[in-house]
């Protein structure tokens, strides 16, 4: 049955790239759903889950969990995701902030209130760090030496699977609007 769900991601991803992913799309445009060029019809949102859900199936194969693993990787892996997702989010909101802030266009900001947001920036930074560490250090309890290795390897080549397949929806998104 995993193959199988397996077997289905890889086939979403094929309509990712084929139809435009959503998280490809230029900034400043409107979300993809429902936009002619996406016959997927999914939001962002939408897509990270599925992702998601792909990483967990290909990392049981990739670690050769055994069955008394399962339940708690998953578990684990899931508030990683979630960790590491929500300090993003709150990342690019700072940056977005600073960047408003110090845009040519911008009313003078005072030096010392982007100073703050920098500091801001930096403690936000590192306090998600220590809270990324700990997420790993409880998914590495789970599982033996070899397993955590496998895993950050893992981790790497599905980082790159990843920025490939936004690559080539991009390239592929760019071609359509040429036409």
């Amino acid at each position: 049955m995993m193959k199988i769900f397996g077997t289905m991601m890889l086939a979403l991803a094929a309509v990712f790239v084929s139809g435009g992913l959503a998280l490809a799309q230029p900034p400043g445009e409107p979300p993809a759903r429902g936009r002619p060029g996406n016959s997927a019809g999914l939001s962002p949102v939408e897509v990270l889950n599925m992702l998601d859900a792909y990483a967990l199936v290909q990392a049981e194969s990739a670690l050769e969990l055994k069955e008394a693993q399962f339940g708690e990787f998953v578990a684990r892996l899931k508030k990683l995701q979630d960790t590491r997702r929500r300090h993003q989010q709150a990342r690019n909101r700072q940056i977005q902030e600073l960047r408003r802030m110090t845009q040519p266009q911008a009313q003078h900001q005072d030096e010392g209130v982007i100073a703050e947001r920098l500091k801001a920036l930096k403690e936000h930074d590192a306090r998600a760090a220590a809270e990324l560490g700990r997420a790993y250090d409880a998914l590495d309890e789970v599982l033996d030496v070899r397993q955590q290795a496998r895993f950050r390897a893992f981790e790497e080549n599905l980082e790159r699977r990843k920025i490939d397949l936004l690559m080539r929806a991009r390239r592929g998104a760019a071609g359509r609007q040429g036409q």
